[in-house]
């Protein structure tokens, strides 16, 4: 999968020029996402490392996840997915923490439809979410779920550094 190359790079990039560090806490991408970022030589320098939590009660014990909020919305909620990226910046020690949650497929989860996905970037300036509505079978949603999260990355870069008045690389 090296379609996701020129993403990562830029990521990469965007850290070196920073000085900062990348983790990842993922559900229905399952490790797709930091096999890419980890994928681009030289991602010891800015990749710290990554938690698969596929299973929900993991998103609360590991991550930090609110088990009420768990509970009572699913693991496939915006909310759930912002803490999931500021849970695995925390655990692991980085300066920017990306999150995917959602459901893939074959079936619905939890009445939440397949292709609903949230994705989360979490960082100094705090955290946000996406929800792209995506389409597809399984495997495109994963990839495109990987894909959204690259680019979140990246828009929020932009928006980090405005605030910060520092510049990466664009």
């Amino acid at each position: 999968m090296t379609e996701f190359v020129p993403l990562a790079e830029r990521v990469h990039a965007e850290l070196r020029a920073a000085g900062a560090t990348v983790a990842v806490a993922e559900s229905l991408t399952g490790g797709l996402l930091a096999a890419q970022l980890v994928a681009v030589p030289g991602a010891s320098e800015t990749f710290r490392g990554s938690v698969t939590a596929y299973a929900t009660e993991l998103k609360a014990s590991v991550l930090g996840v609110d088990e009420g909020l768990l509970a009572v919305e699913g693991p496939v909620h915006p909310v759930v997915a912002r803490q999931m990226a500021d849970g695995v910046r925390r655990l692991l020690g980085a300066t920017y923490g990306l999150a995917t949650t959602g459901v893939a497929g074959p079936t619905e989860q939890d009445g939440r439809a397949v292709g609903t996905v949230h994705l989360a970037f979490a960082g100094p300036g705090g955290t946000v979410a996406r929800s792209p509505r995506l389409s597809g079978d399984r495997a495109t949603i994963r990839r495109k779920a990987v894909a959204g999260a690259l680019e979140l990355f990246l828009d929020r870069m932009a928006t980090e550094e405005i605030a910060t008045g520092t510049t990466g690389v664009s």
